[in-house]
């Protein structure tokens, strides 16, 4: 019985007891409260939309470095993202094990990388993980597959969405850390080399920052043809490191003048060289050329002075920009080469050749990438620290895997010692110019005491 039958069955009865007893007064039994249908059915209706489930899309979260702005190593912040990324057709979702840290990425960071889109964006041109979801018209690629991935931008982050294109599968033996390190500095120091290059046997070949991870990869290449002469720059603490990895010749460049020690060896000059400096020392490496040599330009370090960007750096660098005639060319018989693998990311089948052969000689155990350091995506500042002030030897590399809380615990005792460290140092600075100015004071004494005396002399003449 519903509710709204219940009041007309009650007015029933009573006009029934009105005829039979008029002076009775009737009893009016309370209505009966039987839910309505539509309150029923809401009632039912409530339990089922509380045990419904939310999409996937808006509870999926994921961790990503975020550029918020141009400056220092403080504008790269981590933070949480929220909803599943969409694959468009021909895409691939990885779940982001490694990725690698470039000189670029320090560039980027100060705004003078081109490549990167406008802040905020997400840094990161070379990771390596595991495929979790594929798109439509995928092929080659499938969920569970261990693959390096290269990109223009976009990586340093837990989940990235890339075309399948730019995945490559990872061999066997191979650490996602290792392969996080390789497709940047590989595929740019094999494409200088030899498809600019065109290496031989018996030729030489400068290489600047040596001990850095494209350095690294282009000693290692240069092994792989006979009787080639490297010669590479870095710092005297690292020479060890470069000539059992197969410089031949380390030079250190903060001491010595590397043209100087390049033409003692080799009177003629260099057959290559790789240059990542820019400004004067393009012109410097023009001119160690030998007829029918090679000047390889990948880069402009030196614009890179100090966490933010210098502009006198900036400016001292476009000053010295290298310019050449080619009249100049012809009669000296050289070659200038410029390579920026940020402009070839249309040019896929020509990366892939190369990422092919590089893979078949890690293989082969003649090229092998060089890690030196792991960091937490919440230690990213201290990661582009040590690359940038030139402290690493081989790649640096980002783990996705969140910090441990103890490792957190411990950071704000790190940067405590980093300051306490900073004042006792700046304080042995300043106690050795007191020392110098008392020095300097003795030195003068007896200058001033040789004045005195000869001041009574020069009144006598």
């Amino acid at each position: 019985m519903s509710g709204e039958d219940a009041p007309a069955e009650q007015q029933n009865a009573v006009d029934q007891k009105q005829e039979t007893k008029a002076a009775e007064e009737p009893k009016a039994e309370p209505p009966k409260t039987e839910p309505a249908p539509a309150a029923a059915a809401e009632a039912t209706a409530t339990p089922a939309a509380a045990t419904e489930k939310v999409p996937e899309e808006d509870t999926f979260t994921y961790r990503a470095l975020v550029l918020t702005g141009y400056g220092g190593y403080d504008k790269v912040k981590l933070q949480v993202k929220k909803g599943k990324p969409a694959l468009k057709a021909g895409e691939v979702l990885v779940r982001v094990k490694a990725c690698g840290l470039n000189f670029a990425d320090l560039m980027a960071r100060q705004g003078l990388y081109d490549r990167l889109p406008s802040p905020p964006v997400t840094p990161g041109m070379e990771c390596s993980g595991v495929v979790e979801a594929v798109g439509e018209e995928v092929t080659d690629r499938k969920v569970g597959d261990k693959v390096m991935v290269l990109n223009r931008f976009g990586l340093w982050q837990e989940v990235a969405v890339v075309p399948s294109t730019h995945t490559f599968l990872i061999p066997e033996g191979m650490s996602f850390e290792e392969a996080a390190a390789l497709p940047v500095n590989y595929i740019t120091a094999y494409m200088m080399l030899f498809d600019f290059g065109n290496l031989r046997p018996n030729q030489s070949v400068l290489i600047h920052a040596a001990a850095g991870g494209v350095g690294i990869a282009a000693t290692q290449l240069c092994k792989t043809v006979k009787d080639v002469t490297v010669f590479g720059t870095a710092s005297a603490s690292k020479h060890e490191t470069i000539s059992e990895g197969g410089v031949t010749h380390p030079i250190d460049y903060r001491t010595k003048d590397y043209v100087e020690e390049v033409r003692k060896i080799s009177p003629k000059g260099m057959d290559i060289i790789l240059d990542p400096l820019g400004g004067s020392d393009t012109h410097k490496a023009y001119n160690l050329l030998k007829p029918m040599g090679k000047l390889i330009t990948y880069g402009t370090s030196n614009m890179l002075a100090g966490q933010k960007k210098n502009l006198l750096a900036v400016a001292k660098n476009w000053y010295h920009q290298f310019s050449i005639h080619t009249l100049s060319l012809i009669q000296g018989n050289k070659s200038v080469c410029g390579f920026h693998l940020g402009y070839l990311d249309g040019e896929m089948e020509l990366i892939t050749q190369a990422m092919n052969t590089i893979l078949d000689l890690y293989k082969e155990g003649k090229v092998k990438p060089r890690i030196d350091s792991t960091w937490h995506l919440e230690q990213v500042g201290d990661a582009m620290r040590k690359m940038q002030e030139r402290n690493n030897i081989g790649k640096v590399i980002l783990n996705t895997e969140p910090m441990p809380e103890e490792e957190k615990k411990e950071e704000p005792k790190k940067e405590d010692k980093k300051k306490d460290d900073k004042k006792k140092d700046d304080k042995k600075k300043d106690d050795g110019k007191k020392e110098e100015k008392k020095d300097d004071k003795k030195k003068e004494e007896p200058k001033k005491e040789e004045e005195k005396k000869e001041e009574p002399n020069k009144e006598e003449k």
